[in-house]
């Protein structure tokens, strides 16, 4: 055992180290390691352009995360907000740069007028929306905490989603091809609101359109 003197000379060079290492993370990132994955400088829900809200311009998406087994893994979803189609995202990952890559490289894939903005809950997996948006041109806009009738569209969807991933799903052992099969039966159905059009020929109208 260190004699007093001698330990609390130790404890003060421990914690002025730790000082050192905490303001060296900061001035390379621009945050405390406290702070790493905690989303900063958001922009509410409230601040999105009336044609979000209404659903009247096509292009605006939700995105949400299917946990899987013991929330180890995890399912990405996106579903544009005029149509109600549905894109289903296999992740390796659920951690917010295998997030952003992921969703970024989807939605990428689509003409200009159909990536319009994101909307998603404030969870750490879009943490790093400020790197999503350069990729993308995507706006990101974020619900309130604890505010599920906010999420109507993808409360609705993720129960859809369950008739073929149910909870304590081992995604990890899921194949891309099983994902893009439930995919497409998903956005094979009709819907009333859309003429009775499935949710593939209302998105394959959309695609089509050269605004």
């Amino acid at each position: 055992m260190l004699p007093r003197g001698e330990l609390k000379a130790t404890l003060i060079k421990g914690l002025r180290q730790e000082g050192k290492y905490r303001n060296k993370l900061k001035s390379k990132t621009g945050e405390t390691g406290e702070n790493r994955g905690k989303i900063v400088d958001m922009l509410s829900i409230e601040e999105r352009p009336e044609e979000v809200a209404d659903r009247t311009v096509p292009g605006h998406w939700k995105g949400d995360l299917i946990l899987g087994e013991y929330k180890r893994t995890a399912l990405g979803t996106l579903v544009e907000r005029t149509t109600g189609y549905i894109m289903l995202i296999p992740l390796i990952a659920k951690d917010a740069e295998t997030v952003r890559k992921a969703y970024a490289k989807a939605l990428t894939k689509l003409p200009r007028h159909l990536a319009r903005s994101l909307t998603y809950d404030q969870g750490k997996e879009t943490s790093q929306y400020k790197a999503f948006t350069i990729s993308t041109g995507m706006k990101v806009y974020f619900a309130h905490p604890a505010s599920p009738w906010e999420r109507g569209t993808d409360e609705n969807t993720n129960g859809l989603i369950r008739q073929y991933f149910p909870k304590g799903t081992a995604f990890a052992e899921v194949t891309p091809q099983s994902i893009k099969l439930a995919q497409d039966r998903l956005n094979g159905r009709p819907r009333r609101v859309l003429d009775y059009r499935t949710l593939n020929e209302a998105f394959s109208l959309l695609v089509a359109l050269d605004p």
